[in-house]
Formats: structure tokens, sequence, C-alpha cells
């Protein structure tokens, strides 16, 4: 609905109108002719004057993070309310949510009153409302919570072409971020403003920086592996280089056995806790690769971030025991077993689903549903191509999408998976959330403790994923839960939910618990989506990916930086080359796969920049210039703020090409959504 101005003026401008008009002319009296053109001037201004609701533009442009924003309803389809002050008209949005709205050039202001709505209670919620106009901004508010009064909007709009309204998460998570633009109203005089599709995002070419790998043997991947006494152990040692490559290894333990013709190490790990280095190496007719490999058999697992494959944001309840074949297949024909690639993983929806009964074996065990015929064979297979298995559970008794949890059968499933030979499990939430007495920490921890000491006594290592969302600070408590890597937020998902892509929120907020990582405990901010990916709903079974070519440099180089486990998630059937040399870039990889262990720490972050740092075993640094501007712009940081003070030798990562040396600081032009990802060495430090 708009509402015209022109009834509240009528009653002025009538008594100015012809008639009177006629006789004001006639008296040629000077002062008050000047007092009809000044009333004339207003009247007409008046007249033009309309107020349009921001609820009346076609809401459906308006992206959020969950659910669909309404007009004049909260996210939930509640009445409007902030602090317990209710609202007639607005749009309930959940953040990050943006609207683009075409201002034709004839809108004069843009009023509202902003905040989180009551119906997520008090404290809970984090948000921040910003408006842009033609790249300026012009309001920005306060991070907000439930409860919090509502902030009040009124910005000068006057010649300006393009607004957009923004809800940022407040560097949290999105739990809980409904956001309301109550009373919100354009101040219009000609044409309405149009809610219309954000500006097509520039044409960026995707070009392939990394290069193609030498002809001869490179041998990648971590330097540490570790493992409890007596397991049962499967590597591939990852290695590029022209075919046939012969492998071998020195000092390998008597327990284990390398096959010369794929590389890949079996049998089972020393009895005795201890370290052993040995030294891999790989052969060909253009020469020999050596890389020293220690394996450290004691308590801990994943001494480095898990790297591989998982099923969900593209298959998601499609998922069959073919995908998973499949997927091992192609993780080594296009390669990416030779970067260290190596779990693959199936998520939920491969157990009986609700009334597909029995659930379970007659001895209480969970049982595998109709597209899962033959999960040990599965395993089996996936085993002979040196790669790892992993799979996934609830600890209530239904998983996120209706299938059987573990609830009250934790052991007996545990058993059969490690009977199954899985690697890798991932325990989600989901439905446990109705077993729990209350959001207590020691509730939180309860099922996650449980299955942890349960995972540690038997006989076959199972790296153990925590997906609770960062519940209770989980990155405060993962490990004493035998966890080795946990959730630190909601899920990334696929959509573009603000001015930038999803994931940079997500990493914004798993960068800020940095000093919780270490060897065997990693903060996890969940998938890299690149490539085709998938639809939850429909027939849909993927879509290129919306991120230019730029934002998947910066999400491959942010999860690097941050030691997050590199877990693709895209289809592996349709790997192109760009998506390859975003994924298997083998310098960009060693940040993340570094011994030493650390998370990129913040150096600075704005609106426009984010800068990390991250300590390498060999003394160097590697850190990442990531422009979170609409345009190309030149971002600088100094020793100083990287904490330290020595010459140092540049090389840019992605490139893989050295850029000299500098003193004192380092200064890159970086591209829209676009990173500079280099690494600092001392000088005469040996480089890798």
């Amino acid at each position: 609905m708009h509402m015209n101005t022109r009834s509240e003026w009528f009653p002025f401008c009538w008594p100015l109108g012809l008639v009177p008009k006629l006789t004001f002319f006639g008296s040629h009296n000077p002062v008050r002719l000047l007092a009809l053109v000044a009333a004339l001037t207003v009247c007409a201004t008046a007249v033009a004057e309309e107020i349009v609701p921001l609820s009346s533009l076609d809401i459906s442009k308006m992206s959020a993070g969950w659910g669909k924003p309404l007009a004049n309803r909260s996210i939930q389809s509640e009445p409007l309310s902030i602090a317990g002050r209710h609202f007639e008209q607005g749009v309930g949005s959940h953040a990050p949510s943006t609207l683009w709205v075409d201002l034709k050039g004839t809108t004069k202001r843009f009023t509202a009153w902003v905040g989180v709505d009551d119906e997520v209670g008090l404290g809970r919620g984090s948000i921040e409302f910003r408006i842009v106009a033609d790249n300026s901004t012009l309001f920005r508010s306060k991070t907000m919570k439930g409860g919090d009064p509502p902030q009040r909007v009124d910005v000068d709009l006057t010649g300006k072409k393009m607004l957009l309204l923004i809800v940022r998460n407040g560097r949290d998570n999105n739990n809980f971020d409904h956001a309301d633009w109550a009373d919100a109203l354009f101040h219009v005089a000609g044409k309405h403003p149009e809610a219309v599709d954000g500006p097509s995002v520039p044409k960026e070419p995707k070009v392939i920086l990394t290069p193609h790998p030498s002809p001869k043997p490179q041998i990648h991947g971590p330097r540490l592996f570790g493992g409890r006494p007596r397991r049962p152990m499967i590597y591939r040692i990852p290695c590029t280089g022209k075919r046939p490559l012969t492998f071998a290894c020195d000092n390998l333990p008597s327990s284990l056995k390398i096959d010369p013709a794929s590389g890949i190490i079996s049998g089972s790990l020393p009895k005795q806790p201890g370290r052993h280095v040995v030294t891999l190496r790989a052969t060909n007719d253009l020469g020999t690769c050596r890389k020293q490999f220690t394996m450290v058999v004691g308590d801990t697992l994943a001494l480095t971030p898990p790297m591989g494959w998982n099923s969900w944001y593209i298959h998601y309840g499609r998922v069959t025991e073919q995908h998973m074949r499949q997927a091992a297949d192609q993780m080594v024909r296009t390669g990416m077993a030779d970067y260290g690639y190596m779990y693959v993983n199936i998520d939920d929806c491969w157990m009986k689903q609700k009334g597909d009964i029995p659930y379970r074996d007659k001895a209480g065990a969970t049982l595998p549903n109709g597209k899962f015929p033959d999960i040990t064979g599965m395993v089996s297979y996936i085993h002979g191509k040196g790669l790892r298995a992993g799979l996934y559970t609830s600890p209530g008794p239904w998983t996120c999408a209706g299938y059987l949890g573990a609830f009250e059968h934790e052991e007996i499933d545990a058993k059969k998976f490690a009977e199954w030979g899985f690697d890798f499990l991932k325990y989600d939430w989901c439905s446990y959330g109705r077993v729990a007495q209350n959001k207590s920490l020691a509730e939180l921890k309860k099922p996650y403790l449980k299955m942890g000491g349960i995972l540690r006594t038997l006989d076959r290592d199972l790296v153990f994923n925590l997906c609770q969302y960062g519940m209770g600070d989980v990155w405060k408590w993962g490990p004493d839960v035998e966890g080795n890597c946990w959730r630190t937020t909601g899920d990334l998902g696929l959509a573009r939910g603000s001015e930038l892509p999803g994931f940079y929120s997500i990493g914004f907020s798993n960068a800020r618990h940095w000093k919780y990582a270490r060897p065997g405990y990693w903060n996890d901010p969940d998938y890299i989506l690149i490539g085709w990916v998938g639809a939850a709903h429909g027939q849909t079974v993927g879509h290129p990916t919306t991120l230019t070519g730029n934002e998947q440099y910066s999400y491959m180089s942010m999860w690097c930086l941050m030691a997050a486990p590199l877990i693709f998630s895209g289809d592996m059937a349709k790997l192109d080359a760009f998506t390859l040399n975003v994924l298997c870039n083998a310098e960009v990889i060693d940040v993340d796969q570094d011994a030493l262990g650390k998370q990129a720490r913040i150096v600075r972050q704005d609106d426009d920049t984010l800068i990390l740092a991250k300590p390498m075993e060999d003394g160097s640094l590697a850190v990442g210039l990531f422009n979170l501007n609409e345009a190309q712009r030149s971002i600088s940081v100094t020793w100083q703020q990287l904490g330290i003070s020595d010459r140092r030798k540049t090389r840019d990562l992605w490139r893989q090409i050295d850029l000299g040396s500098e003193s004192d600081h380092f200064t890159a032009q970086v591209p829209r959504h676009g990173v500079s990802m280099v690494r600092l060495f001392p000088i005469g430090s040996e480089q890798k």
C-alpha cells in the first residue's frame, strides 16, 4: 500500500487554488505575489511526495540466512515486535540478509526502526544493520540482541541511485538472528523504488593460478601421522609426477608394508607408543624425491587437519553406495589423492529412515538402508585405493534428516562402525536436543563424552568430529571428550546471504578461536563448497557454484590459514580444471597441514579488510590479505603488525613464484573479494 500525502496537504492548498490565484495576480501586489509563489512551491512539492513502505516492494528479492523474508511479519510469521514495541508494518528477515533497491533517483529519505524480533527471547541473536547507497555507508547500527530497544534509522537519499539494506551476523554465528526492518518507509518524490536482483557479479575470468606440477616426483601431504598402538593403518603416499612411479620407505616398522606400485602403506601400527621417523621415496625416470615422515604412535589422532570429501552438499538424501565408490575413484583419478585428500565420508541418510523397519539387526546394531547393500564391501573398496572411509550418525534417536540415530545404542553402533572398517565419525547433535535435560555445559558434553570414550576402546582408530554448531564454546572442551575437530558455527550452506558470500561470516566467526587449535584438535568451519554443488530438495542434482574465481581463492586460503579440516563437498563427478586448481595447490595445502599446528591469528579485521597470519614450523609466516570490498584495492601489512622484525623473502603461494624480499612491510593489489596469500621466509632459511 502506498500512503499518498496529497490528502494531508489538500486543505492548505485549496485556499491558494485557482480562484484565489486569479485574484492575487489581478491585484499586482508584489508581497502577495511572492507569498503565492512560495505557497505554490510548497504545495507542489507536497503533492508530489509519497510514502512507500518497504513491505510493498518485491520482498522475494531479499536474501536470508534462514527461512524466507516476510512482509509485515517476522521471519517466523509472527507480528513484528522489538523490545515489547509492536509494529503494524515492516519486513522480517534473518541474518545474513541483503536487499538491493533501485531508488530511481527520486527517493528522498528512508526511515525505519531496526532490531532483533522478540520471538527469539532476551539476549539471543546477534546482528548488525547497515545501509549503503551508491557505495557509501549511510547507517550502521550497534550489534543488537534480543530485548535491545529498536534503533532509529533516518537517512538522506537525495540523488542516490542504488540502495543496499544489509543485516550481518554479529561475528559469532547466525543462531536466532531474526532481523526486523520495522515501520520501514521510503519518502519518494517521483517514481517508486523497486527491489531488484543485486548488481550482476562482474564477469571475472576464472584464472587458473596454480602451476601444473612438475613431471619429476614430488611427495606432498603432512609430515606427521598419529595413531594408537596396534590399530590398523592405511596411508597412500601423496605424490605427483609422471607415472609410473615406484615407491619405497626406509625404516618402516615391521608391522607395516608398502606397495611399491601404488605407494599404499598398510598393516598395523607398532605395539608400543613412540615416534617412528621414516623416509618416503618416490622414483620415476626423471628422478627421485624423498620426504621425512614421522609416525607418532600414542593417544592423539589427526595431528594435521583431516582432508577429504563428504557427500552432503551434493547428494543429500539421494546418496548411494555407488556415489561413494565413484567418489573414491575420482579422488584418485583427478589427482586429489596426490595432494593428501584421503577421507571419503558418507553424511546423513545411509541408515534406515523412519518407517523403514526393522531399524536394527538381531544384535541391536543399526542397519544400512537399501541404497547401501554392501557397506562392508564399499569400505574395503575405498581402502583398496589407499583411502579412508567415514560415516555419520547422531546421539539422538533420529538424525537431522529423519534417519535412525545412535541413542541408547552408542556402543553397539560404534563397534559395528569399526567392524565395517570406518575411519572417521561425524556425530551430529540433531534430535538429541529433545533428549538433553537442559542446555547446561554438562548436558552439552554428555553425548560426546560417552561416544568419545567408546571410540577410544575400539580396535580401530576413528577420527571423531563433533557436529554441534559451537554450543557451549565447544572449542574449549572438545579435546576433553576425545574430539579431534568440532564445528564452531551453524551450517555454512550454499546461499549468498549477504553482500559477501556466506563462507566469509562463517570464517570470521571461526577465526576468533585461533588459540584453541593445535595438533589433534581443530576448529571446523564446515565444508568447502565450490565446483558443482547440490540442492537439498527436488530433482536438481547440482549446479555450478555462484562464487567468483576470486571468492573461491579466498575461501580456500582462509580455510588453510585457519588450519581447518579440508573437506570438499561438491560433485566429484564434475571436477573441472579450475576447481582442481583451487583444491590442489601443494604450497597452499602445506599451510593447512603444517606440523606446528597453529591456526592463523587475526591481524586486522574491518569492513573492508581481513588479514590473517599463521606461524609455520620452519620459522616462516603464512599471511592472507583479504579484500572484502567491491573493487580492487591496495592492502598493506607491516612487520610490526605481524610481530616480526627481520628481512623476509616473499613468496606468492597461489602462483608459486618468489616476489623478492621486504624489510618492514608487504603491499599487494587485491581484486574484489580476492586474496593475496604469501609466505614470508627468514633470509637464509631453506625455502620449500
